[in-house]
């Protein structure tokens, strides 16, 4: 019924980028762009934190202080796919990253945890020192 797919992560050298792509299929998402999107990502021992996020229509974003700058959200509604570019990556930066999906026809930001009903299983990103 509803499937997100997360691909791109991987191991990487601290300065290096990668782009995470988050692929939704399935009946729930056949009208993508009524779905608000975020990305978070989870460390071993911490909890799962917000990246970022997009509006459902794509023309507002918000980011984790921790990324601004070096990340950047976007999203293909034709493709019902949202990208993370990462950039300038950290060690720190090391963690699961999950992205997620809630419909939301007032064009917000979604930047919770319980503001979204739909996870992928996530895609792990290293970062070597």
């Amino acid at each position: 019924q509803a499937q997100l797919v997360e691909s791109g992560g991987g191991l990487v050298q601290a300065g290096g980028s990668l782009r995470l792509s988050c692929a939704a299929s399935g009946r729930t998402f056949t009208i993508f762009s009524v779905y608000a999107v975020g990305w978070f990502r989870q460390a071993p021992g911490r909890e799962r934190e917000f990246v970022a996020a997009i509006s459902r229509i794509g023309d507002n974003t918000n980011y984790a202080d921790s990324v601004k700058g070096r990340f950047t959200i976007s999203r293909d509604n034709a493709l019902k796919t949202v990208y993370l570019q990462m950039n300038s990556l950290k060690p720190e930066d090391t963690a699961v990253y999950y992205c997620a999906a809630d419909r939301d026809f007032s064009n917000r930001i979604l930047a919770y945890r319980d503001d979204y009903d739909y996870w992928g299983q996530g895609t792990q990103v290293t970062v070597s020192s």
